[in-house]
């Protein structure tokens, strides 16, 4: 066998625990290209010159260049020869944006070979009219989502630069959030012990969520839905209530999540509690550095613009809370991952996941091809039948819904939700 070459870090090798039968802990991002570079002006790719220009970019990104063995009890990351014609492939097409959802949502219940590194772009032809879809997919265990918006834009080209919202930061490289309390005061470590006690309790024993379609065991059948909304006009509407993007993101899915309720006949609830992850100072090797923070979103509150400004109230501080906290307390190792993975399987702490990551300030090409729009798909875990992720590109705010299309109405959760976002936006 080849020699180890580094030990996965805690929260990455969480990460590999958290991929099993029934539940595949891999996230992708799906993108639209416009003819140019190796996509010719009648559609037809050339596969081969996209292998040549990405196989260059992949030398010197180490993430998309390991594998993981297992030694004893822990992983440890091997260097690996990519092979371009399994990792860069051609699928079978798809009938327009519907259709590569549809095929979206088939490839989150496939796995990724583990005897390779733990990532592959899909040419999905027939996405669009003229161009064709990419699928990006990516192991949870090699990036989250921040440590993943550095990978493409290190494997796309950069196109031109667009004015951007203020909240969309550079993506240069990997950003620092900043260290809001020294670690080193005694007060501040206490406070977080306590805090941490806190968060496990409410790990082991919460029951924020009653009986609801939104949890439960997953059928196979996965659903994906994408949605975008211009942003700089989003970010403009939202401000005068104290508000961000991300805090309209919410709100949105708010709308989401009511509607959904709704259309499967059950009782709204006055608060639905969701989780969202909060990136975290970067620190080491690991390419999973985030926290989480608990959003408890207004669902009774009937005047939208009211469940705006709840939220809001709520994000100020925990964003804060949870940047302090670090990673969440189960996350932190295999052994609590495993832990974490059986009582997921039966928590009523949230009912929902909902995840941002900010986007570069212009436009993509893929080796010389324009990238007109993509969108993120994030995992389903636990119990949990349905979550939102969102990038900003291009001056839109991207959302890709993922549900258990057996048991949610995703379709109801889709229309509502892109209807309060066109709302939050006049």
């Amino acid at each position: 066998m080849r020699p180890a070459t580094q030990r996965l870090a805690p929260a990455d090798e969480a990460n590999l625990v958290l991929d099993h039968a029934g539940q595949v802990n891999v996230f992708l991002v799906a993108a639209l290209l416009a003819p140019g570079g190796f996509l010719a002006p009648d559609g037809t790719a050339d596969i081969a010159a996209l292998r040549a220009v990405l196989r260059e970019r992949i030398a010197e990104l180490p993430a998309l260049r390991k594998s993981a063995v297992q030694a004893g009890r822990r992983h440890y990351w091997i260097e690996t020869v990519p092979d371009p014609e399994h990792h860069i492939r051609t699928v079978e097409p798809v009938d327009g944006l519907t259709g590569l959802g549809d095929r979206c949502a088939e490839l989150m219940g496939q796995p990724l070979a583990g005897d390779r590194p733990m990532w592959e772009i899909l040419v999905v032809p027939g996405a669009t009219a003229g161009g064709l879809g990419v699928v990006l997919r990516i192991h949870h265990a090699v990036a989250d989502g921040m440590t993943a918006a550095v990978i493409v834009q290190r494997l796309f080209d950069p196109g031109e630069p667009l004015e951007s919202p203020s909240n969309q930061p550079s993506m240069r490289g990997l950003p620092e959030a900043p260290r809001h309390h020294p670690h080193n005061d005694p007060r501040g470590t206490l406070r977080r012990l306590g805090t941490g006690l806190r968060r496990i309790r409410k790990t082991l024993w919460g029951n924020g969520v009653g009986r609801t379609v939104l949890l439960g065991e997953r059928s196979a059948h996965h659903g994906v839905a994408f949605l975008q909304t211009e942003i700089e006009a989003l970010e403009a509407a939202v401000r005068p209530w104290g508000a961000t993007v991300n805090d309209a993101l919410l709100a949105a899915s708010a709308a989401g999540f009511r509607a959904a309720l709704l259309a499967a006949a059950e009782p709204v609830p006055a608060w639905l509690p969701v989780s969202e992850p909060v990136a975290l100072r970067r620190r080491g090797t690991a390419g999973n550095q985030v926290g989480v923070m608990l959003v408890r979103l207004p669902l009774g509150e009937p005047d939208p613009d009211e469940r705006l400004r709840l939220i809001a109230a709520q994000t100020r501080d925990e964003k804060l809370r949870a940047r302090d906290q670090g990673t969440l307390e189960f996350m932190r190792g295999p052994i609590g991952a495993r832990v974490m993975d059986h009582l997921a399987r039966r928590q009523h702490l949230v009912g929902g996941f909902v995840t941002n990551v900010p986007g570069p300030k212009g436009a993509f090409l893929l080796a010389g091809a324009p990238v007109t729009a993509l969108w993120p798909v994030a995992v389903l875990a636990g119990n949990v039948r349905l979550g939102v992720a969102a990038v900003s590109y291009a001056g839109n705010l991207c959302c890709g819904i993922h549900f258990d299309a057996s048991n949610v109405p995703g379709d109801v959760f889709a229309r509502a939700m892109g209807e309060e976002l066109a709302r939050l936006g006049r």
